[in-house]
C-alpha cells in the first residue's frame, strides 16, 4: 500500500455524510445553528450531507469524543441513511477515530482532516501543492497506526491483518524523509518570495485579508480589473496574487493622483485553521507579512460576521500581524437582508468602510480610507529641483501624492504627500526640501 492510496481513501468527494458538532466550554458553537460551517466545508469538499447530530459537553469522553448515547444515535443514523463517512467539526485523536470507525462501521474525520481534503483538490501551482502536501503529511505521520488499520479494515475486510510493525517503522521513515525534502523545498520557496516582496518596499503595499468566501476576490477584481477566478465556495483562493491598484482622491480632485498601490489576495481564514496549514503557507502569507496596510474584508451579510472578524484577528496575531494598520471593509452590502445588520457592525467597528464589491457601491470611500492610511505616515513637503531632473520627477510621480507642480524659469516646485521612509532617495545637491506639516524630519 502506499501513501497515495490513503490519500484517496481520506477524500470525501461523492460521499454521503453525517455531521457530529460538540460544544465544549472552551470550544461553544457559533451561531444558531451549530452544523451550519462545518456543512459548507463538507459540501465544497464534494460530499453529499444526509444527516447530523450535536452535543454539549463539559469535558470530552477520552476514548469517543461523544458520549455513549451519542455514540448510540450516530451508529443508528450511519446505518439508516446509508451513510459513507462520519465528519467531525473537532479535532479527534487517532485513538477516537479509530474507536469512531470501529463503532459505526463507517470512515471517520475531524474538521483538519477536512480543511486539509480542501486544500489539496484547491491548490493549483506548484507552491501551493508543496504546502499542502507538507501540512498533509505533518498531520498523517502521528496517525499512520490509525491509518493503516483503516486502510486494512476497508480493503481487505475482516480477518485481513494490516502491515506489520517493520511496514509501520518504514512508513514513518518514508514520510520523515519527505518532510524534509518539502521543507527544503518550501525554505528555498520562502528565501525567494521574502526577496521578492522585500523588493517592493519603496510601493504602497496593501494586503486583503478576511474570513474564506468574504468576497476578496471579487473585492480584487473590482478595484483592479484583474480577473482572478471568483466562486462561492470555501477557500476558491489558495495562490496569492498581487494586481496594481491606481488610487484616485476624488474628493480633492482628479489631479491628486496617489499612482500605484499594489493590491495582494491572499487565502482565506476559517476559525480553528489547523496549526499545520498556517505554518506551511507561510510563503503564501509573506505578502500580508509585509503589507504596510491591510484590507480585513468581512462578509456584512453573514449573521455570524463578528464571529468571523475575531477569528481572522485570531490568525493575524498567530502569523505576527496583529498589530499592522488595518481598514475593516463591510462587503456584501448588496446582499443585506436587513440594514440594521449593518448599523449594529458600524456601532462596533466605527471606522470601518461599507462596500459592496459586486455593484461598486462604497469604492470611492474605501480608496479615501485607504489613502488616509497610508497617509499616516507620510510628509507634506515642498521640493524644488532643476527642471531637467527627469529621474527625480518621475520617482515622484510614482511614489509620492502630488497636489501641485510649479515651473519657475529652469526650476520646478513640487508640492506633495511622501513616505518619510523614502526622503533619503530624493536627497541630492540640487534637491531642496521644505517640510509645511511642522514636524522635524
Amino acid at each position: 500500500m502506499s501513501l497515495d492510496v490513503t490519500r484517496e481513501q481520506l477524500t470525501v468527494h461523492s460521499e454521503r455524510a453525517i455531521l457530529v458538532s460538540v460544544a465544549l466550554p472552551t470550544r461553544p458553537w457559533v451561531g444558531t445553528d451549530p452544523l451550519d460551517e462545518l456543512r459548507g466545508l463538507a459540501t465544497t469538499a464534494g460530499a453529499i450531507v444526509v444527516g447530523g447530530l450535536t452535543q454539549k459537553r463539559e469535558t470530552i469522553h477520552p476514548g469517543t469524543y461523544i458520549g455513549k448515547g451519542k455514540l448510540d444515535e450516530l451508529q443508528q443514523q450511519a446505518q439508516a441513511l446509508d451513510a459513507d463517512v462520519v465528519i467531525f467539526d473537532n479535532d479527534l485523536s487517532p485513538a477516537q477515530v479509530r474507536n469512531l470507525e470501529k463503532a459505526t462501521n463507517v470512515k471517520v474525520l475531524d474538521r483538519s482532516e477536512l480543511i486539509l481534503d480542501i486544500f489539496a483538490t484547491r491548490a493549483r501551482t506548484v507552491e501551493a501543492r508543496l504546502q499542502v502536501e507538507l501540512a498533509q503529511l505533518e498531520y498523517a505521520l502521528p496517525r499512520l497506526r490509525q491509518m493503516w488499520t483503516h486502510l486494512s479494515r476497508y480493503e481487505g475486510g475482516i480477518g485481513v491483518r494490516g502491515p506489520g510493525e517493520t511496514q509501520l517503522e518504514e512508513d514513518r521513515r518514508l514520510v520523515d524523509l519527505r518532510i524534509r525534502d518539502l521543507k527544503h523545498r518550501l525554505a528555498e520557496v520562502q528565501a525567494r518570495k521574502e526577496r521578492e516582496v522585500r523588493s517592493r518596499h519603496e510601493e504602497h503595499t496593501v494586503s486583503l485579508v478576511g474570513y474564506t468566501n468574504a468576497g476578496k476576490s471579487t473585492l480584487m477584481n473590482a478595484l483592479t480589473g484583474a480577473g482572478v477566478y471568483v466562486e462561492d465556495k470555501l477557500f476558491s483562493t489558495l495562490d496569492t496574487r498581487t494586481r496594481q491598484w491606481r488610487l484616485a482622491n476624488t474628493r480633492r480632485g482628479a489631479h491628486d493622483g496617489w499612482g500605484r498601490v499594489l493590491l495582494s489576495d491572499t487565502v482565506g481564514f476559517i476559525r480553528d485553521l489547523p496549526h499545520h496549514l498556517v505554518a506551511s503557507f507561510k510563503a503564501t502569507l509573506e505578502e500580508t507579512l509585509q503589507a504596510k496596510l491591510l484590507l480585513h474584508v468581512v462578509d456584512a451579510s453573514n449573521p455570524h460576521a463578528e464571529e468571523h472578524i475575531s477569528a481572522v484577528k485570531a490568525v493575524l496575531k498567530e502569523i505576527g500581524c496583529g498589530d499592522k494598520p488595518t481598514v475593516l471593509v463591510l462587503n456584501k452590502l448588496d446582499n443585506l437582508a436587513d440594514r440594521f445588520d449593518l448599523d449594529v457592525l458600524q456601532r462596533h467597528h466605527p471606522r470601518s468602510v461599507a462596500v459592496s464589491a459586486a455593484t461598486g457601491q462604497g469604492l470611492d470611500d474605501l480608496s479615501e480610507a485607504v489613502i488616509a492610511a497610508l497617509s499616516a505616515d507620510f510628509t507634506d513637503a515642498e521640493i524644488e529641483t532643476h527642471a531637467g531632473n527627469g529621474k527625480l520627477l518621475a520617482y515622484l510621480g510614482a511614489h509620492a501624492q502630488i497636489s501641485r507642480q510649479e515651473f519657475q524659469d529652469n526650476r520646478v516646485v513640487v508640492r506633495c504627500l511622501l513616505p518619510r521612509h523614502l526622503l533619503h532617495h530624493i536627497q541630492g545637491p540640487d534637491v531642496q526640501i521644505k517640510f509645511l506639516d511642522g514636524t522635524e524630519h
